[in-house]
């Protein structure tokens, strides 16, 4: 299921910072497009190379949050920040909300750096700091009265929820988390 939107009657701050990051990802995908291959391999998190030269690649763990791997990682990125980065920056504020980002996006980067450091494969997206965004939303926020609407050719689909949903952030993180001991416990298949 795709988000299309939520209920911002209650914003009280215009979401600056989440629109400037969704416009440096954009500018950044079509910098990325016209650098190719080249570009990728310069500004993206390269494990073994930052592991042997820290100072010198040290910028890449910010670069590569801004860079995709194609539209659809782009467009999904964005369509989550920009339904869901609102809320998150208008409860901490702008500077805060911008500091909690970056924090996750280096914190995702780190993550990803400790089991693969021999890797020479390039990692980049936004998809870490988005990904502690939607984990605070979805711990913090409770959703009311809102409506799913679909169409799929002649036909329309209209769902409203009448009451408050309280989505279970511990659900989600159960489910990483036995992902993650699966997908360690299976070993790799080539």
């Amino acid at each position: 299921m795709f988000p299309i939107g939520d209920d911002d009657s209650a914003r009280r701050t215009t979401p600056v910072v989440t629109y400037v990051l969704i416009a440096l990802n954009i500018l950044f995908f079509f910098v990325e497009l016209s650098g190719g291959d080249p570009f990728i391999e310069h500004w993206s998190v390269v494990p073994r190379r930052l592991l042997a030269n820290p100072g010198s690649d040290f910028p890449t763990i910010f670069t590569s949050m801004f860079m995709h791997a194609g539209w659809l990682h782009l467009g999904g990125n964005m369509l989550y920040l920009w339904i869901f980065g609102d809320n998150v920056e208008d409860s901490f504020g702008h500077l805060k909300f911008l500091i909690f980002y970056l924090v996750c996006g280096v914190a995702a980067t780190l993550a990803q750096l400790a089991f693969s450091t021999g890797s020479n494969v390039p990692n980049l997206g936004a998809s870490g700091a988005i990904a502690g965004v939607l984990g605070l939303a979805y711990g913090k926020f409770s959703y009311t009265k809102e409506s799913h609407d679909a169409k799929v050719g002649p036909v329309e689909f209209s769902v409203k929820d009448k009451e408050t949903v309280n989505i279970p952030q511990w659900a989600g993180i159960g489910a990483i988390v036995i992902g993650a001991g699966l997908l360690l416990a299976g070993g790799r298949r080539a």
